[in-house]
């Protein structure tokens, strides 16, 4: 009957040790308190409290945190923003309890700071600064965070600036902007790639025409060899010079009027046109070159008497 009483009594001293161990995390601390008061703070692995007596009062992780505020300003140019302000934190390891008895609310503190900073710092800059300058305000928002937070047990390990979000109508027109500047460049481009393309093709309108007049000039000092020679050899059968030129003319004029004769396409009519056309022509001729002949003889005889008085 004695061992039976035994047994609850056993049972409840197992059950009463075994509510004294407890496990804690790895990156977690646990603050331990006898009777309300603060006791100690145990890290990772098996740990023991005093049943009854001590009690774990909080578990406080040792991880990295983030918190993001949102804050609502005007800049220098009077133009409201919102800004996105992400704080990564996290308890020092070494101040536990400064972290949990000394803060109610962390997060309230932290946001009242990133609050300060940037309403400070946002309203000295204009709008386009705020996009450009934007780790500037996450660093005094770190600075002033780190000195007022590392006696509260806390360390900040980066801020960022992550979202900056202009009223909508300032959107719309800071794109309207940007569509113009773009819209600009484009016609500059535009109006070189014309300006290429007309110069260039002067230089090769200007090359044509002088490789045209190079040909012209090649094909007439060609003609005109070839007409001296022709010059000769009507002189040697006894044809002076003015007989000769009249004659070489009215050969071309009859090629011309065979060549075209050729052509079965061509629209071209020479008016007027008569038999006798080539004997006329010939005979104007010869009756020209022969007075042009006898004029300047009159003129060499002329001026001689003169030259022999001088």
């Amino acid at each position: 009957m004695g061992t039976y009483i035994w047994i609850p009594i056993i049972f409840f001293v197992i059950i009463t040790i075994l509510s004294g161990v407890f496990i804690v995390k790895q990156q977690t601390a646990v603050i331990i308190e006898t009777f309300g008061k603060f006791t100690s703070v145990r890290q990772s692995g098996i740990q023991f409290k005093i049943p009854f007596v001590q009690r774990i009062a909080a578990r406080v992780g040792l991880k990295i945190q983030q918190l993001d505020v949102i804050i609502e300003t005007k800049t220098l140019d009077d133009v409201f923003v919102k800004l996105k302000v992400s704080v990564q934190y996290v308890v020092i390891k070494n101040k536990v309890y400064d972290a949990f008895y000394q803060l109610e609310y962390p997060h309230d503190q932290i946001t009242s700071y990133v609050f300060d900073v940037v309403r400070a710092e946002v309203p000295k800059m204009k709008l386009d600064d705020v996009f450009v300058k934007k780790d500037d305000i996450a660093i005094a928002v770190k600075g002033e965070l780190q000195d007022a937070m590392l006696e509260y047990g806390y360390d900040i390990i980066k801020t960022l600036v992550t979202d900056i979000d202009p009223d909508a109508q300032v959107k719309e027109a800071m794109n309207r902007i940007n569509a113009s500047e773009r819209e600009k460049i484009a016609a500059q481009f535009e109006g070189d790639a014309a300006r290429i393309l007309i110069v260039e093709k002067a230089k090769a309108e200007a090359e044509s025409k002088r490789l045209q007049g190079q040909g012209i000039a090649d094909q007439r000092r060609e003609i005109a060899r070839g007409l001296e020679e022709s010059v000769e050899v009507l002189n040697k059968v006894g044809i002076n010079s003015q007989e000769a030129s009249a004659l070489i003319v009215v050969t071309q004029h009859y090629d011309t009027l065979q060549s075209i004769g050729e052509e079965t396409n061509t629209n071209l009519i020479l008016l007027p046109n008569s038999p006798q056309a080539g004997s006329d022509m010939l005979n104007n001729m010869v009756a020209s070159f022969t007075a042009s002949n006898m004029i300047g003889e009159s003129m060499k005889k002329t001026n001689v008497p003169k030259k022999n008085n001088d």
